[in-house]
């Protein structure tokens, strides 16, 4: 609205004078408080087709066009309080959106179902309340026809929020009127058309002007002619832009009467009416088309333009009350007698609609003088009934939804007295169903291309999946061979230069009389009958193997064996190469005892040659052989000897002892026996009261070899699994030495391992700054160039876990400034694989790009790093809901990022 200074902007004019009167200048010294806050920059379009307006009166015309009524009703979004109580109405009001029905319930087993036009629930935006309610009605003023919107409820349900916010510090949260009066201006032409506004409110059944508060009792005026209802009294603004209505409201909103009640800290004590007057000229051209559309008989071409006038009227009720549970005394209770007897005569002028009463009292009240044209004729109508989700609304909320239904009652009395163009509406009902028919056609021809095209690709893929199982089987097949026959030969070379060294030493065989050596004799004699046996298994695993492969190849062949026999053959295929792991496994036992059993002789060889007594031998061969008699007894009686049976009968001390020998052979096999163990949580304890961690880190740190890094590695990871030996890989130097080894090892399984036990350590609260400083988080990262997917999926549920625990300290103000993964550089990776196509790697990133958007601090970088996109995208399209839903809160829950989105006018 301009000022006294910049008239040029909009000129104002009292009704009854044609003399224009200005308005005061707005300052802060003549305006109050408002909730009204909104900025919106207006914009212009060419005006739409034109639709002749007919006179309107309170009851339904039989000519022209019928009028129109629609309802909603709308659940207010609770406020802090009602949130910090966490008050809601779902015990006594459902809503149903998609049906568009409300139930209030009367007990547990009884309720009311009541219809409308819309259902709104609290979370609906202003947009999507405005797109329901109003902008129909908005439409058809553009047309030329009368509207009017209303807003009906109970006292601090929302009416002035939903119908007159301004919304200036969120534009998302306009009202009705600020979207109304955007939308005209939008749509006509500033050269030919005017809109003019005046801003009432009926005050204790006094008509007041709020632009000009000296006007306090304004009269009603019926045209005896058309039946319109005007006020020439008060002040008539034009409107030129966005701004100056926005100012119009906020002064208008500041002269109006509120009070402090129980139910609500800013009552409206009046009813607030702001009409709007839309002028809009045509051409000839534009009248004779319009002429043609009514059915006239002729076209004539005006010497004038010709001006059609509509009127908008934007009604925000005082909010009905009951006296005991507002509080109301005094002076505030005469003006709750004069809200409530405005609001029940309006009731009973709708109650005469809805029954097609023939006299309807719309002079019991000044209200339903004003709001006159508001039913029936031409008039477009939209009512929003709000209720409340606080307790307190409870006893209004049913008559205030049997308010609402008596509304629709009267678009049902309209609807009898329509008359359809029956021929028209069956000629518009075939152009439909004939598009319906194509559309439906070039869908289907989509849908078939598609199948076909996903066919093909099936195909293919089964036919490139078939060639790569067969040429895995067969490198696996060699490469197990390979190890094999390494593995028994080795065992052979080790079993000959013991038996050489016993056959040399003849101070055991002069002391002992083979006596002492005579049940490690026999025990070697039955180990390697145990491995002829065992070679002999093994070749037969293998020629079985050779012949079902050679069947695979020429199933695989056109025209040869069905689906049936494919099947089979992979079962037969999958039992083998189960059999296959079975011997395997057997062998790793037979060389662990086979090591184990070398090693105690040589410990009693050289206990003899120290002590030179044939006694010492007999010692430390009763202290050792028992667990070994026991794993021959088990192995010889084709029985398995799995890793939990060594590590009871040989003892995890003497286990660990092998990680330290010199045979690397020996070192290895320690390492996966004791990885094995770490992997069942049962085990870790005992390891780690055993010096087990201590003794892996070791390895980690002595060893070069590829295999002792990757077996350690893994050991490592299964241990950091357990929170209480996290903080003792931290202090033992573990995440040093796992960041050392990350930058060392090409390796992809190696660096899995690492990857892994990184990534466990990062969802430990205490060790954010250790791991920063000790370059945990840096040799994660760095592990990204191995490229595997794997890895990848490893590095990525790291990045996942330390955000978490940085949000998580963050919300607990345990932590202020930005991420530490933001300052490492961990953000571009983390915005270019956030669409990645593996499914884990996507999901843990997801989920770092959501934990470090809580934190406020870094929404800026997060910006200007294209992370803003790819929330955003996560908060519309993620696969996993509860992904999608911290997406979408987070982004509503950041000032930054709802200032960025509005200036890119995205909405989430």
């Amino acid at each position: 609205m301009a000022s006294s200074s910049s008239s040029s902007n909009s000129a104002f004019r009292n009704g009854s004078s044609s003399a224009q009167r200005p308005l005061k200048p707005l300052t802060a010294s003549n305006l109050k408080s408002s909730s009204f806050k909104s900025r919106v920059h207006p914009s212009h379009a060419p005006p739409p087709s034109f639709r002749r307006s007919y006179p309107s009166t309170f009851s339904a015309s039989d000519d022209g066009v019928p009028g129109r009524v629609r309802v909603a009703v709308r659940l207010r979004p609770r406020n802090a309080e009602e949130l910090a109580a966490d008050a809601d109405f779902a015990d006594y009001v459902e809503l149903q959106p998609e049906l568009k029905r409300l139930k209030l319930r009367k007990n547990n087993w009884d309720a009311d179902t009541y219809e409308f036009d819309d259902v709104l629930t609290e979370f609906a935006s202003q947009k999507r309340v405005y797109e329901a309610v109003a902008k129909p009605v908005v439409e058809s003023v553009l047309d030329g026809y009368n509207g009017t919107v209303m807003a009906y409820g109970q006292t601090g349900t929302g009416k002035t929020f939903t119908l007159g916010h301004l919304g200036e510090d969120d534009t998302s949260s306009r009202g009705i009127m600020v979207r109304a009066m955007e939308d005209i201006l939008a749509k006509i032409s500033p050269e030919t058309d005017s809109v003019s506004v005046s801003y009432l409110q009926l005050y204790m059944e006094a008509v007041q002007d709020l632009l000009v508060p000296a006007n306090d009792n304004i009269s009603i005026v019926e045209d005896p002619k058309t039946g319109d209802v005007s006020v020439p009294g008060a002040t008539v603004a034009e409107i030129r832009d966005q701004q100056s209505i926005v100012e119009l409201l906020r002064l208008g909103e500041a002269h109006r009467i509120a009070a402090n009640t129980k139910l609500n800290t800013e009552s409206s004590r009046s009813h607030a009416i702001l009409m709007v007057q839309v002028k809009r000229s045509f051409t000839g051209r534009e009248d004779a088309l319009s002429s043609e559309i009514d059915n006239s008989s002729h076209l004539v071409k005006p010497s004038k333009p010709i001006v059609r006038k509509s009127k908008l009227v934007l009604v925000d009720l005082a909010g009905s009350e009951r006296v005991h549970k507002s509080g109301s005394e005094g002076h505030m209770l005469e003006e709750a007698k004069s809200i409530n007897l405005s609001l029940s005569a309006l009731g009973k002028c709708i109650n005469a609609l809805a029954e097609n009463s023939s006299h309807v009292p719309i002079r019991d009240s000044k209200l339903t003088r004003l709001l006159k044209d508001s039913f029936g004729g031409t008039a477009r109508t939209s009512l929003i009934v709000t209720i409340g989700p606080s307790p307190r609304h409870r006893g209004e909320t049913s008559s205030t939804i049997l308010f609402g239904q008596r509304a629709m009652k009267v678009e049902n009395m309209l609807k009898i007295k329509e008359e359809f163009d029956y021929k028209s509406l069956s000629r518009k009902l075939e152009i439909q169903v004939d598009k319906l028919i194509a559309e439906n056609e070039r869908q289907q021809k989509a849908f078939d291309n598609d199948v076909e095209r996903i066919n093909q690709e099936a195909q293919n893929r089964i036919a490139e999946v078939e060639r790569n199982f067969a040429e895995a089987l067969e490198k696996e097949r060699l490469k197990c061979q390979m190890e094999y026959m390494e593995s028994v030969k080795e065992l052979e070379e080790k079993l000959l230069a013991n038996q050489q060294r016993h056959g040399r030493d003849d101070f055991i065989n002069d002391n002992c009389n083979g006596e002492e050596l005579g049940p490690v004799s026999e025990e070697v004699s039955d180990l390697r009958k145990l491995l002829q046996n065992e070679i002999q298994l093994r070749k037969a695993a293998e020629d079985e193997i050779n012949k079902l492969k050679g069947q695979f190849e020429q199933f695989m062949q056109p025209g040869a064996g069905g689906d049936t026999e494919i099947i089979r053959l992979h079962k037969i295929l999958e039992d083998e190469a189960y059999k296959k792991r079975k011997l395997e496994e057997e062998v790793v036992i037979l060389q662990s005892q086979l090591l184990q059993l070398t090693f105690e002789a040589d410990q009693a060889k050289r206990y003899l040659e120290r002590s030179g007594s044939a006694n010492g031998f007999s010692g430390v061969d009763s202290l050792m052989s028992q667990a070994r008699h026991s794993q021959f007894k088990e192995t010889m009686n084709g029985q398995k000897a799995p890793t939990a049976s060594l590590f009871e009968h040989v003892g995890l001390q003497k286990i660990l002892s092998l990680l330290e020998s010199e045979d690397a052979n020996v070192r290895i096999h320690a390492v996966k026996v004791v990885a094995n163990l770490a992997a069942e949580e049962a085990n870790q304890e005992r390891i780690v009261e055993s010096g087990g961690l201590t003794s892996l880190l070791m390895v980690l740190r002595s060893f070069e070899d590829e295999t002792i890094r990757r077996v350690a590695a893994g050991a490592i990871a299964n241990l950091a699994m357990n929170e209480a030996n996290q903080e003792l890989i931290m202090v033992q130097g573990g995440i040093s030495l796992l960041s050392m080894t990350a930058a060392d090892a090409e390796d992809p399984q190696t660096l899995r391992m690492v990857s892994g036990a990184i990534a466990n350590l990062c969802g430990n609260d205490k060790l954010q700054m250790k791991l920063r400083s000790e370059g945990g988080i840096r040799a994660l990262l760095g592990m990204v160039r191995c490229g595997h997917p794997d890895v990848l999926s490893q590095v990525a549920r790291g990045i996942a876990n330390f955000a978490k625990c940085e949000s998580r300290a963050s919300t607990q103000g345990l932590k202020s400034g930005r991420s530490l993964l933001i300052e490492d550089g961990a953000l571009p990776w983390i915005v270019q694989n956030a669409n990645n196509e593996a499914a884990p790697i996507r999901r843990h990133i997801e989920l770092a790009l959501c934990h470090l958007a809580q934190q406020e601090v870094n929404a800026k970088e997060m910006i200007s790093g294209g992370a803003l996109w790819e929330l955003v995208r996560i908060s519309r399209y993620c696969s996993r809901e509860d992904i999608r839903a911290l997406a979408h809160r987070t982004l509503n829950s950041s000032s930054t990022f709802r200032s960025e989105m509005r200036r890119l006018r995205i909405e989430c």
